[in-house]
């Protein structure tokens, strides 16, 4: 039962957020000091290009990674659960509540970085930001089609 759409699109989902480990979510350059912010799923850093260009300073975004690898966990999970569509539904609603908390903690850290440069310049959202919205989409198309499925076999058990 792994070829259904559904299981497909949640090895999709699991995909998209596994991949916000490793893609850049959103970046800031101000010209006048040469600083560059940066946010990736585990740190928040500001980088100077004055003499040294040392890194002056990270905050740890641990919450993004944790949010984005728990949420891949149930997807994956969701998907062996075939026999269940009651809870892979219930397993849906948590993967849910996982990726918008993704998300808010995406919007959280990206305002801290605003921040740090020059206030009048805006951040720019990278692909590691959209990915989450994307996983949210493949998450309700999952559900819908796991909801389809248990209405077939319910209108299927009333004909015998």
């Amino acid at each position: 039962m792994i070829q259904r759409i559904q299981s497909v699109f949640l090895l999709l989902l699991a995909l998209s957020m596994l991949s916000v480990l490793v893609v850049p979510i959103w970046s800031k350059a101000d010209p006048a000091s040469q600083g560059t912010a940066l946010l990736t799923a585990f740190t928040l850093s500001f980088t100077s290009a004055a003499p040294g260009g040392s890194t002056l300073g990270a905050t740890n975004t641990w919450a993004i990674a944790a949010l984005a690898v728990a949420s891949a966990a149930v997807a994956l999970f969701s998907i062996f659960q075939f026999r269940n569509r009651f809870n892979q539904l219930k397993l849906g609603m948590l993967n849910f509540l996982l990726i918008v908390g993704t998300i808010g903690a995406n919007f959280y850290y990206s305002s801290q970085g605003e921040q740090l440069l020059n206030i009048k310049l805006i951040g720019t959202y990278q692909a590691g930001f959209y990915l989450p919205t994307l996983a949210l989409m493949l998450n309700l198309l999952a559900s819908r089609f796991i909801r389809r499925d248990e209405r077939l076999v319910r209108s299927m058990d009333r004909l015998r």
